[in-house]
């Protein structure tokens, strides 16, 4: 027992770990001034789920990690399918509540009790097929052509549909960006032409732009609302590109959050320190939180924090040979990177409000355990490449005692 325990311990990246760590530890205290000043009489039982949450993850992610590279490719096409399932539960089991509030139906509510988002859930087992499937396009090509990108393409297209689709269904434009960014650098790493990226790349720029022209132009808001956007979409959209001229209505979480980010300064105004009012700054706007605490300099070393996580898991990718894993590595990263990217750069004004949550940081369970199950697959990786090193090992030594 001691000796599995040991072999256990020497295969665990800590490397990759100190990190996941010291941002759980940041968004507890940063969910606890949030919860303390917004809604003190439910301080205990927010941060009482939050850390069973967090025990919860962190057993997964060891659960993960252990798993070995046959049986997370047998059970991926399962775990695709189940994730399908559950995305079609919010569709009847939802809150018109919560719906009323964020416009989207994407959380599974049983009576009065909601449970979680399976979306969240989504993401790991959309990252796995999607790496399943490059892989075995990939081994079926003898000379990469055209054709064999065409085919990648149709796979990719295939197994996205259904998720945006369902996604659309739940109105849930926020977290449907996400696996686009997953699906682009899977697209990226998996060797599709160039011309046919750039091509892409340029009808997406160009859709954006006439979008945009549209939604400026004198009747463009009357004209998307007809076409089936909806309103709080549209909103959503007028507050970021103009936040302080709607300030008092539809922009105020937005411009409190940017002033309470400002007033922040250089190094904050000290720990549990709240002077301004921001909507939901416990989840979405937690990034409010840190900066108006600890100013400038505790908000650079966040994302200090979180470079070093993406440089840990790119350097577990570069050591294995495994190209299943290093697919499943750049989907986590993609979705780490976006989710970061997204949700600071809505809360500074630079882009849109989406309800897409600080990985690590929120409050919130379905956003935690699946970033934490996307921590016990990088730390599988790294896992698997500790005993393929161990057994190469040993091999070369049973050879050099077969020669002497």
């Amino acid at each position: 027992m001691e000796k599995l325990k040991k072999i256990i311990d020497d295969r665990i990246d800590y490397l990759l770990i100190l990190p996941v760590f010291i941002l759980l530890v940041i968004g507890l205290l940063a969910v606890y001034i949030a919860i303390n000043h917004d809604y003190p009489e439910n301080l205990s039982t927010v941060l009482t789920q939050q850390v069973l949450w967090i025990i919860l993850g962190f057993v997964l992610s060891f659960i993960v990690m252990l798993f070995s590279t046959e049986f997370l490719w047998k059970i991926t096409p399962f775990l695709y399918l189940f994730g399908i399932i559950l995305m079609v539960l919010p569709l009847f089991f939802y809150s018109p509540q919560l719906v009323a509030l964020t416009g989207a139906k994407n959380w599974i509510t049983i009576g009065n009790t909601t449970l979680f988002q399976p979306s969240e859930f989504m993401k790991i087992s959309y990252i796995l097929m999607l790496s399943q499937a490059t892989v075995k396009l990939q081994q079926e090509v003898v000379d990469h052509n055209f054709k064999d990108d065409l085919k990648l393409l149709l796979v990719y297209g295939l197994l996205t549909f259904p998720v945006l689709f369902l996604l659309t269904l739940q109105k849930d434009l926020g977290t449907a960006l996400v696996f686009m960014a997953i699906l682009s650098g899977l697209i990226l790493l998996s060797g599709i032409s160039w011309q046919l990226i750039v091509f892409a790349t340029t009808l997406i720029i160009t859709g954006g732009v006439v979008f945009l022209a549209i939604f400026l132009s004198p009747t463009g808001k009357s004209f998307l609302f007809k076409l089936g956007m909806d309103t709080y979409q549209i909103n959503r959209i007028s507050a970021w590109l103009n936040p302080f001229d709607f300030a008092d209505s539809i922009a105020y979480q937005q411009t409190q959050g940017m002033i309470s980010i400002g007033s922040g300064g250089f190094t904050g105004k000290g720990i549990n320190v709240v002077d301004l009012v921001v909507p939901v700054r416990e989840s979405d706007m937690i990034f409010t939180v840190i900066a108006e605490n600890f100013g400038f300099i505790g908000s650079s070393i966040l994302l200090v924090l979180y470079l070093f996580l993406i440089y840990r898991m790119i350097r577990v990718t570069f050591e294995t040979n495994n190209l299943f894993y290093t697919y499943i590595s750049t989907g986590f990263i993609m979705m780490i990177l976006f989710h970061v990217f997204e949700n600071i750069g809505a809360a500074i004004g630079v882009l849109p409000l989406t309800g897409i949550p600080l990985p690590f940081i929120s409050q919130g369970g379905s956003s935690l355990i699946s970033n934490l199950l996307g921590v016990g697959l990088i730390l599988s990786m790294s896992y698997q490449n500790q005993k393929f090193k161990e057994t190469f090992v040993e091999n070369q030594e049973l050879i050099d005692i077969e020669k002497f």
